[in-house]
């Protein structure tokens, strides 16, 4: 490592920390590749610098190998260590799982008469407002905007020359028939905008709406009402603070709890919080704010997000605040700052800091997860889990399932999969497979839950291995009762696989165990998750065979079926009329008859 130090070059780039096994520690930038990584030590003798931080000397310590990517400017070193920290969770790097897109409120002020829509990228065109981020609530905001001012209700309606039912409605002012001029239509838009920022107002209206409806004994739509009205409040933080100087801001605050921290995003538009976020991120060490906000801010902007503040303003400096500010001028075009506060937005800062603490307090300690971490020789706490499973009926309808587990199953992580594979090993090498190709779009784990035996370790273990990412690997085996898979709950006495110096470990626990069942909780919901799917596909494929049997259907009605209607089950649905439409009177008294007969 001594001559690969020697030799960098004074360029900027992307170094890599191995320790002895080749596991990846860190990954870090630099403007100068040999300035920066001469920084981390002393030469006489070499050892580690003494002015690092606990956590990066501990790396520095563990460190045997140093690789580097030279890139052409300072600007990609950063983009691209984001991108590494993402895809390889590095042992000692801070990860910051924020996959979302925050939507916007658009509109095309070049059109003559535009319409108000949402979006979670940059829209092309020359006149075109934005308004947001909105962390929640912006579909709800939109819904009543429309309610209460009759804008056009939909593209199409522009196109066509006749009103249509949002018209006999009074939703609608038929602007296809000429019936409001380009400037009457104007007022209604700029109307609108006051709108969307004025939530005082827009609660209100939906307040009298949803007391209309109850005292109408209309509770279904009084309650879609009390959705709405809740999806806006839980936009923003509450605040008190005057806030009609600071006009148009992002504010990033990073607090930190011993390996925990908290990231607060705070989104003011014409001098009002519009929406506010947050993010906890848990570290295996004590984690820097340095990191954090670089990694923070730099994902936020990183896709085609709009630009729609004056400034980002942060609680506190750190190293490459005027770093970013380069980056992210370059990426939108326009000069951007990044501020630290001033008595006119301290309070906001304030505010901030006070509902980390709060979020903090409100977080349930997991010993649990230490627990396990110990007991199978895990690199990292398991913070977040993702468990595996396929499912197949001798060959056929083969998936495989996803599930994910992050303080709580987190069902809008879940994913299904359609499997090539005829045998249970080569459905899961293809299952794991395809998700580690996926590592650049979604972060990996801490940990992988295999549903199946050493095989499948070892198997997972490759995969893992040829990524270069920083993930945990455990097996769980199902016990065998008479050569089937026995599940009772709390009697079970599956097998645990491992990784411990090498070898691969097979342990058992006590049904007791509270270990051993939360694992097999992870195992039965994925279990749960592609039986589910398995069913729906083999009920489908069932269902098609089941049609061809029909006197007359073959396989070009079949076909023609499947192109108007899309699915089997939007042909099961259809009426008489339809199916004679598009076929003729026979088949479609055939097909009907079939499925009545089939209930």
């Amino acid at each position: 490592m001594l001559q690969t130090i020697k030799s960098l070059p004074d360029k900027p780039g992307v170094y890599q920390y191995f320790d002895e096994n080749g596991k990846l520690l860190y990954v870090g930038k630099a403007k100068n590749l040999k300035k920066r990584v001469k920084s981390y030590f002393r030469f006489n003798p070499f050892r580690p610098a003494d002015n690092l931080s606990p956590r990066i000397y501990k790396m520095i310590s563990e460190a045997k190998k140093l690789e580097y990517i030279v890139v052409e400017s300072e600007n990609d070193a950063l983009i691209l260590e984001n991108s590494l920290i993402k895809q390889l969770k590095p042992k000692y790097n801070i990860l910051l799982r924020d996959d979302k897109t925050y939507p916007y409120i658009y509109v095309n002020l070049d059109e003559d008469f535009p319409r108000l829509e949402i979006t979670r990228k940059v829209i092309k065109g020359k006149n075109i407002k934005y308004f947001g981020p909105f962390s929640s609530g912006a579909s709800a905001i939109l819904k009543t905007i429309y309610e209460e001012i009759p804008l056009v209700q939909s593209k199409s309606c522009i196109k066509g020359k006749k009103s249509c039912l949002y018209h006999q409605i009074g939703k609608c002012l038929a602007p296809c028939e000429g019936k409001i001029t380009k400037e009457e239509y104007k007022k209604l838009i700029q109307k609108a905008i006051k709108l969307i920022h004025n939530k005082e107002k827009i609660i209100k209206i939906l307040e009298n709406k949803m007391q209309k409806y109850s005292k109408n004994l209309q509770f279904e739509e009084a309650a879609e009402i009390r959705d709405r009205i809740k999806a806006i409040n839980e936009a923003e933080i509450y605040s008190n603070v005057d806030l009609v100087k600071l006009k148009d801001i992002d504010v990033f605050v990073v607090e930190i709890f011993n390996k925990k921290a908290v990231v607060i995003r705070i989104f003011v538009r014409e001098g009002k919080v519009v929406a506010s976020s947050h993010n906890i991120i848990n570290s295996q060490t004590t984690p820097e704010k340095s990191e954090i906000y670089t990694q923070a801010i730099l994902e936020f902007y990183s896709n085609e997000t709009p630009f729609t503040s004056n400034e980002i303003l942060v609680a506190e400096d750190f190293e490459e605040r005027r770093w970013l500010e380069e980056v992210l001028s370059e990426k939108f075009k326009r000069k951007i700052k990044i501020n630290l506060p001033n008595k006119n937005n301290n309070n906001l800062i304030n505010l901030a800091k006070i509902n980390a603490l709060e979020i903090i307090k409100n977080q349930k300690e997991n010993t649990l997860l230490e627990e396990i971490k110990i007991l199978f020789n895990l690199q990292n706490i398991p913070y977040k889990i993702e468990v595996f499973d396929t499912s197949h009926m001798q060959g056929e309808a083969s998936v495989g399932s996803m599930v994910v587990w992050e303080g709580e199953f987190k069902k809008e992580y879940y994913r299904h999969y359609h499997l090539e594979g005829k045998d249970e090993y080569s459905q899961m090498e293809e299952l794991l497979t395809r998700r580690a190709k996926s590592f650049d779009k979604i972060p990996p784990p801490e940990l992988w839950l295999i549903d199946g035996g050493v095989a499948q370790l070892k198997l997972a273990k490759e995969i893992i291995n040829s990524t270069g990412a920083n993930v945990d690997i455990l097996a769980i085996s199902k016990e065998k009762i008479d050569a089937k898979a026995h599940r009772a709950k709390g009697n079970a006495k599956d097998k645990i696989y491992f990784e411990y110096n090498e070898k691969i470990e097979k342990m058992e626990l006590s049904p007791s165990d509270k270990r051993l069942q939360f694992l097999q909780r992870l195992r039965d919901e994925a279990h749960r998750f592609a039986i589910e799917f398995h069913r729906k596909i083999k009920r489908k494929k069932d269902l098609e065979i089941d049609l061809l049997k029909i006197k007359g259907i073959g396989k070009a009605k079949m076909t023609k079926l499947l192109n108007y209607f899309g699915s089997f089950e939007n042909i099961k649905n259809a009426n008489f009329e339809e199916l004679k439409s598009l076929l003729n009177e026979k088949d479609a008294k055939n097909i009907i008859d079939f499925f009545q007969n089939s209930k």
